[in-house]
């Protein structure tokens, strides 16, 4: 589906010419600085320099003093304490973190992982069993638990008290545990809102370490858990999860831990300067594929070895499951583009709800991302699990899928998730309604501007313009992520050289080669794009948007073009309006 390229507004000509000249950097970067929130010389040095000691004071988090009483107290009487997690990559991460961490301090420790298949997501009654026959008496509960009222009033039948460390948003009533650590409770004046649910946990072993006199630099060695936990969740990389992937990214390139050394190994990136995407496409999917194939405890074990030779066979092991999870989801999201292609009734709607009772529940949320990129609509894709129908929603740019799934809640067994993502779990008997239902909330919510993908750019720029001066900047923009992309640059007047051509296995990417009006030449990749081929070699000019990045290939370094859409009319190009 051929994208709209959106042109961000300038920043205040004022402000950006007095940037460009305190900071003595061309117009077009401090325009990128001032569309990102840096107006002046010092919140640019900020941005440009992150500092461990701008880290918020975790005892500003409601309930903080609370969970480091409660961890005291279990340490003081040598309770025996479960780390318990969801098994996504920010659950594994934040279990291999803080029982990694307390480990150190405390030996009667033990670590859980639910089991996506009989237990799914969040707390459950399995592992909070398993705790009252291990012995434990506390419960660390990360990434998960902010809506678990009654299994903590379970766990409480038992003994069991909890202390919750989560990032998702709570329900109407927060579970009676010890603590319930989330900067997004209502009553919770936390300056920073947007943790991962593994920054949440760093936060509590901040403020633990504090209080008992514990160095800050061992929590640091755990700061690369960190950052792939934000990289993968996807949550905005500003503030303090900016400072935290920025440590973190020197960490993980310098001094790795051990598990995190292997995947780098096995995933052939080793030596190389990782970067937020490496840890989103190459480290994530590994540690994900454990829970999703077999048992997030395996990706566990693997973050928290301390001998190489051990990680490195159990990365192996989760390598092999990587692959059936990529084999899984190619298949499963060919079966069911047929099915929507096969039905005009399905094409015909504004969202997609797709269910077929034998797909592999660890690939449905893969797959809902694979149809929304197609069809460009809030999708849901469904399989049946212990009985019940359950799976996995994403959504389009700006449409608030959370609350279209909350508007059929009567119908849910249970759900949960945020704007862009959710998981849900429904009866058999309820689903052609809620279908219906889904259908109709988003009809009647989802704007004209959100049914078409867009590719937002923050500057027009010639291609005479880009130089190793110009992208030594950029550089030091990152960490990218949401709330800092890779800054997106518009080139108008664009002609082939003659020299693009398709490559890849199957000829489905495009090489390019092209010149601009400003007469330089500028190649590039345009992954999945082969076939504008023929458009761009019969078209006299056209409109191209793209990311820079750098090419060193036999260790010479030059300056490509990755390139996010191609559009062959003027009106597929506009510049935003100012808000």
């Amino acid at each position: 589906m051929q994208k709209k390229i959106i042109i961000k507004p300038k920043g205040n000509p004022q402000i950006v010419k007095h940037l460009a000249n305190e900071l003595n950097i061309d117009d077009i970067t401090a325009n990128l600085l001032t569309q990102r929130g840096v107006e002046s010389f010092e919140e640019a040095r900020i941005f440009f320099r992150p500092e461990l000691a701008k880290l918020h004071d975790p005892y500003r988090m409601k309930d903080m003093d609370k969970a480091v009483v409660r961890l005291d107290k279990a340490r003081a009487q040598n309770e025996r304490i479960l780390v318990y997690g969801d098994y996504d990559v920010d659950g594994t991460t934040s279990v291999a973190l803080v029982y990694s961490f307390l480990k150190e301090i405390h030996t009667n420790i033990d670590y859980y992982v639910p089991n996506r298949y009989k237990e799914g997501y969040g707390v459950s009654k399995q592992g909070i069993d398993f705790a009252a026959e291990s012995g434990a008496s506390l419960i660390i509960a990360l990434d998960c638990g902010i809506k678990a009222v009654e299994k903590v009033l379970y766990a409480k039948q038992k003994g069991i008290d909890f202390i919750i460390c989560d990032h998702h948003q709570p329900g109407d009533e927060l579970p009676a545990a010890a603590a319930v650590l989330d900067p997004k409770r209502l009553d919770c004046e936390y300056p920073f809102k947007e943790l991962s649910g593994c920054g949440v946990g760093f936060k509590f072993m901040q403020a633990y370490a504090h209080r008992n006199s514990i160095p800050f630099e061992n929590l640091l060695n755990y700061i690369d858990l960190v950052t792939v936990s934000i990289a993968s969740d996807i949550v905005p990389i500003i503030g303090e999860n900016r400072i935290l992937s920025y440590f973190g990214l020197i960490k993980l390139n310098e001094n790795a831990l051990t598990g995190l050394k292997a995947i780098k190994k096995i995933s052939g990136i080793e030596g190389k300067e990782l970067t937020i995407s490496d840890c989103v496409f190459r480290i994530g999917p590994r540690i994900n594929a454990a829970g999703r194939i077999h048992s997030g405890s395996e990706a566990v074990r693997l973050l928290i070895a301390d001998d190489y030779k051990k990680a490195y066979d159990q990365a192996l092991t989760i390598d092999d499951y990587n692959t059936d999870r990529k084999n899984l989801d190619q298949t499963i999201t060919h079966e069911a583009l047929r099915q929507i292609g096969n039905s005009a009734e399905m094409q015909n709607r504004r969202a997609t709800v797709i269910y077929n009772k034998d797909w592999h529940k660890g690939v449905v949320g893969i797959v809902a991302s694979r149809l929304t990129e197609t069809y460009y609509r809030p999708t849901i894709v469904l399989t049946e699990s212990n009985g019940l129908i359950t799976g996995s929603a994403r959504s389009v740019a700006d449409f608030d899928l959370y609350a279209a799934i909350e508007s059929c809640r009567d119908l849910l067994e249970n759900f949960g998730g945020h704007k862009y993502a959710a998981g849900l779990t429904i009866k058999h008997e309820n689903l052609d309604e809620f279908k219906e239902r889904f259908e109709q909330f988003v009809v009647q919510n989802i704007s004209e501007e959100q049914k078409i993908p867009v590719v937002e750019a923050d500057a027009e720029i010639k291609f005479a313009e880009i130089t190793q001066k110009f992208y030594k900047i950029l550089k030091q923009f990152a960490p990218f992520g949401p709330g800092n992309l890779n800054p997106v640059f518009v080139t108008h007047n664009v002609r082939d050289t003659g020299r693009s051509t398709s490559i890849g296995q199957s000829h489905e990417h495009l090489k390019v080669s092209f010149i601009d009006d400003s007469g330089v030449e500028l190649t590039g990749i345009g992954f999945s794009m082969a076939h504008y081929l023929k458009k761009i070699r019969t078209n006299a000019t056209f409109t191209v948007s793209y990311v820079i990045e750098e090419n060193i290939y036999k260790g010479v370094s030059s300056l490509q073009a990755r390139i996010k859409e191609i559009n062959f009319k003027k009106k597929e190009t506009e510049i935003r309006p100012e808000m």
